[in-house]
């Protein structure tokens, strides 16, 4: 992307630089046209001007069958994926046996696995509330772009007091004997029953939200329908910066909920790994190093991430608050969590190096 955009400003240069600009002396002034001549050029002008776009119409395919198709298979494939990683082999022989066996069988034991528990609701409850009281901490306020409409966000610049301050906190609370530290890999099915549906509603209360039903209205002038029908706008979102409470929704939920949970999941998961085969597995721990260190960049650059374009162009809907809140942490962790049962089986020297490498 970035040699892409040289290009084109090498291109802008070469085009500008090779066409001089003139300057027209004041003595040699051309005289005023006349009215006739003047209609004239406005009516070239007119005819010369392109014509502006028709607004796409509704598609069948683009905003009826796939979204819908999305919105079916997503959240079924991080059941199924919850359910496979806690299976003794979690490996695709796995499922298709499970699968040959007796589809509603299966059925039954995906939904029995990923099923909301009051566990799972205590966790969720105490990771959003430590978020909240760290989101509150004050900072230098940035601005993102203006958008279409005018709006232009702002937010406190605290993202690594966050990126410090909750693993400090959920490390020092396994240490207290609160929890263990693989609490997140103990409740991962209960956990991601719980994100699903409660994603699906949340973004059912966007979709109102935005477009001022149920008493509720927008945070700002970038909302309202596509225009797409009922099903395109809960999959794509009404509102684009939506706030409940004073709290930046897509903030919250992509950075201090999303990347969070995939920051942490690697450690707990290294944990539960350590407590089921009484060692480290140096394929799982220098992973989740690996991607603990990525997060720590990713925090240290979230005002960048603020001005990106899953911040200033998609709205907050099924396709970005939900994959935030549900997809993330159950396929992002996929391969660490799979390996918390089916160990990699590595000698440290080689995740060293792999380790080495990526940093």
């Amino acid at each position: 992307a970035t040699e892409c955009l040289a290009a084109l400003c090498l291109c802008n240069l070469s085009v500008h630089t090779a066409m001089p600009a003139t300057r027209r002396s004041p003595a040699r002034e051309r005289p005023s046209p006349s009215p006739q001549r003047r209609r004239s050029g406005v009516a070239k002008s007119a005819a010369a001007a392109p014509k502006q776009a028709a607004p796409s119409k509704l598609s069948l395919v683009d905003h009826v069958l796939l979204p819908l198709l999305l919105m079916i298979t997503t959240p079924t494939f991080c059941h199924i994926t919850a359910w496979l990683t806690a299976q003794p082999e979690p490996t695709l022989s796995t499922l298709a046996a499970a699968a040959a066996a007796g589809p509603a069988a299966l059925a039954a034991d995906v939904l029995a696995s990923t099923m909301p528990d009051a566990k799972a609701a205590v966790l969720l409850t105490a990771f959003s509330g430590l978020a909240l009281l760290i989101y509150a901490i004050p900072g230098p306020v940035k601005f993102g772009p203006i958008s279409d409409r005018g709006a232009r966000p702002a937010y406190a610049d605290n993202a690594m007091w966050h990126c410090v301050l909750f693993p400090l906190v959920f490390v020092l609370g396994a240490a207290a004997g609160l929890y263990p530290l693989s609490v997140l890999y103990d409740h991962f099915g209960a956990t991601v029953g719980l994100l699903n549906f409660g994603g699906l509603a949340f973004c059912a209360l966007l979709y109102a939200k935005g477009l001022s039903r149920l008493g509720l209205r927008p945070s700002g002038p970038d909302a309202g329908s596509s225009g797409k029908g009922l099903l395109f706008d809960y999959y794509w979102g009404t509102e684009l910066y939506p706030q409940l409470g004073g709290v930046d929704v897509k903030r919250f939920v992509n950075c201090r909920i999303s990347m969070t949970y995939w920051m942490l999941a690697g450690v707990s998961f290294a944990a539960a790994s350590h407590s089921r085969h009484g060692r480290l597995d140096p394929g799982l721990v220098l992973c989740a190093a690996s991607q603990f260190v990525y997060l720590v960049k990713f925090f240290y650059w979230e005002i960048g991430y603020m001005r990106s374009i899953d911040i200033i162009t998609d709205r907050a809907g099924f396709y970005e608050t939900w994959g935030c809140l549900v997809w993330v942490p159950s396929i992002y962790t996929l391969h660490t969590r799979s390996m918390v049962q089916l160990p990699s089986g590595l000698s440290w020297p080689p995740p060293r190096a792999g380790f080495a490498r990526g940093l």
